[in-house]
C-alpha cells in the first residue's frame, strides 16, 4: 500500500476521474464483488488478487494523469507555496516559530501533506520538504554573507535546535560547510 500514496489523501483530494475512468474502476469493483459471491475454488484467490492489482494499476494511471490534466490548478498551488515560504522567511521570526513543516505548508494550502508533496514533486521535481530546505538554505546563505553571526547563532536564528544538524543539511545541499561557504564567497 506504500506504493499508492493517494490512499492517505483527504477525500477532496482523491482521484479526479472522468466518467469513463469511473466506469473502468467500477467494473473492477463489480468483478471483485461477483468473485467474492461465488463459491470459492482453487482459482478464486488468483482471480481476486489479479483483479485488485488491475484496480490499483488503473488507479495509479488515473492518478498520474490528473497531475497532467489539472496542470493549471497545480501551478496555482506551486505559486501559493512559493508565496507562503517567502512570507514565512521574510517575517524574520523563525527562531520563535521554528522551522516550517510540510504539515504547516499543507495546512496553509488546504491540502494534505501527502498530496502536497506529490503535487510539488510532479510539478517541480522537488517534494515539499525539498522546498522548505531550499528556502532555508537561501536564508542561511544571506545570514552567512550579510552578518558576522557565528554559525551556531545562525542555526538558532533559523530555528534549528542543534547547530550540527544545520551544518550537515547545509553541506548536503551546497557541498560546502557554512564556514567554507562564508570564506569562499
Amino acid at each position: 500500500m506504500k506504493n499508492y500514496s493517494f490512499f492517505s489523501y483527504e477525500i477532496s483530494e482523491a482521484l479526479h476521474l472522468s466518467e469513463k475512468e469511473k466506469q473502468i474502476l467500477w467494473d473492477c469493483v463489480m468483478k471483485l464483488q461477483a468473485e467474492l459471491q461465488e463459491n470459492m475454488d482453487i482459482h478464486s484467490q488468483a482471480i481476486i488478487v489479479s483483479t485488485l492489482e488491475l484496480l490499483l494499476n488503473y488507479s495509479s494511471r488515473f492518478y498520474g494523469r490528473q497531475f497532467i490534466t489539472r496542470k493549471i490548478s497545480n501551478n496555482a498551488v506551486v505559486v501559493q507555496i512559493e508565496k507562503i515560504m517567502s512570507e514565512y522567511f521574510r517575517d524574520n521570526d523563525i527562531s520563535e516559530k521554528g522551522l516550517p513543516t510540510v504539515k504547516y505548508l499543507a495546512d496553509q494550502a488546504n491540502l494534505s501533506p501527502g498530496y502536497l508533496s506529490d503535487l510539488l514533486k510532479k510539478e517541480t521535481g522537488k517534494n515539499a520538504q525539498d522546498h522548505i530546505h531550499f528556502y532555508l538554505i537561501e536564508e542561511a546563505k544571506n545570514f552567512l554573507l550579510n552578518t558576522k553571526k557565528s554559525v551556531g547563532e545562525i542555526a538558532y536564528a533559523l530555528g534549528f535546535e542543534y547547530p550540527q544538524y544545520f551544518n550537515k543539511l547545509f553541506k548536503k545541499k551546497t557541498g560546502k560547510t557554512p564556514i567554507e561557504f562564508r570564506t569562499v564567497i
